[in-house]
């Protein structure tokens, strides 16, 4: 209905990502601040049972049509901004992810809505929404207040734990229709699986990470030492692999691997939100950056503002002389 907050769902190869139960968590806040209800958005093509997974939702509005089996964007857009344009929510919280990447842009542009991406956060303020996004890749943070209704906002991962997202029971569901062609001009043809790498870093308890800080590949070794002294592997963040100096197998973040070792230890990486959304799950998280207003600093448990070329020799010393 009108005025209400939506949420839309990403779903990928039939399972609902976990971004979206973080999405719902939000949305009821937002909702429940609001006196509002919260619905959840679901396309797809023979996905309605998925809908039985989105208990956080006050109902399901439920698309099922050929053309939206793949998470194709040009497809989604048509079909989030006619249901929109139909029912009017105050706001869509639309899923920042590789799947999903675009289709929030389109819907603004479609409908001449606000559209607000890379958003961290919402909060009610002063009876409206108060945005907090981030820009060149997380070095600035802005306070937007969209101009008017509905506003699409395109949300980062982990603005709330997704377990705060799922609930039990089935909230209904209404199925809609909407005007779709038979294809489009982009199609999904087929899905190529990554090579397995090396080292199954998903698998690893303890991670040490470089970034741009590390300056050149022959530095790697030191890296390579103190994993080796902490019982774990190297890997990097995406500058570090397009440099080549390390296999696109041991890339974390948004283009490479999420991962959750007990111990997330980030030497020179700036902690921009592409590289934070692969690691960000980690149960401890450790970063040694010269650059005291480092992004990485505002996750990380515990942080060292210094040279690494001195604190990580120190750690690899400290961390045999354990082990001796």
């Amino acid at each position: 209905m009108a005025g209400n907050i939506w949420v839309m769902v990403e779903q990928w190869r039939g399972q609902v990502s976990e971004i979206t139960y973080e999405l719902l968590a939000l949305g009821r806040e937002l909702a429940d601040q609001l006196a509002v209800s919260l619905e959840a958005v679901l396309l797809g093509h023979g996905a309605k049972e998925l809908a039985s997974l989105l208990g956080k939702a006050d109902s399901v509005l439920y698309v099922d049509h050929p053309t939206l089996k793949e998470p194709i964007p040009e497809a989604y857009a048509q079909a989030l901004t006619q249901l929109v344009q139909d029912r009017q929510p105050r706001a869509v919280l639309v899923p920042l992810t590789n799947v999903t990447m675009g289709i929030g842009t389109l819907v603004a542009e479609q409908l001449q809505a606000p559209g607000i991406n890379f958003c961290k956060d919402v909060r009610v303020k002063d009876g409206g929404l108060e945005v907090r996004c981030v820009l060149y890749g997380g070095k600035i943070e802005a306070a937007v207040t969209p101009a008017r209704e509905p506003a699409v906002l395109g949300m980062w991962a982990g603005s709330r734990p997704p377990d705060q997202g799922r609930a039990a029971g089935v909230p209904p569901i209404e199925e809609v229709q909407v005007s779709l062609p038979e294809s489009t001009r982009l199609r999904l043809k087929t899905y190529i699986e990554p090579e397995a790498g090396d080292v199954d870093l998903t698998q690893q308890d303890v991670l040490v990470a470089v970034g741009r800080g590390i300056q050149s590949r022959d530095n790697l070794e030191l890296a390579e030492e103190l994993a080796a002294a902490l019982g774990g592997a190297v890997c990097g963040s995406r500058p570090v692999i397009d440099q080549g100096w390390l296999p696109l197998s041991r890339q974390v973040g948004k283009s490479g691997l999420a991962v959750k070792p007990k111990l997330y230890l980030a030497v020179g990486i700036s902690g921009a939100p592409e590289h934070v959304e692969g690691m960000r799950k980690s149960e401890l998280i450790v970063a040694i950056n010269s650059d005291p207003a480092a992004p990485i600093f505002a996750i990380a448990h515990f942080g060292v503002a210094a040279d690494l070329f001195e604190v990580v020799p120190a750690l690899i010393q400290k961390a045999k002389a354990i082990k001796g």
